[in-house]
């Protein structure tokens, strides 16, 4: 299941100020040896996402919405710079 529409990317697409933090995020939650399962595609595994969506929406799941992608990669780009 993809957990966003093509609306949240194409929002993405329109921030380049998030895109860096994007790879970020994606490199943080594909596991590291992600060709040796098939389909090999980097992505995080169906479980994680499924865990995720849980916790967000509640039993059932959902997808992401444009504003929660771009408000989640804006506070993960905020939750980096504070660590500094």
């Amino acid at each position: 299941m993809v957990p966003f529409g093509k609306g949240a990317l194409a929002e993405l697409a329109r921030r380049p100020s998030l895109w860096v933090t994007a790879v970020r995020q994606w490199r943080a939650v594909v596991p590291p040896v992600w060709w040796g399962r098939w389909p090999p595609l980097p992505k995080p595994t169906p479980q994680y996402m499924d865990l995720r969506l849980e916790a967000m929406y509640g039993p059932g799941g959902g997808r992401l919405s444009r504003s929660e992608l771009v408000g989640y990669l804006e506070w993960c780009r905020w939750m980096r710079a504070l660590a500094r």
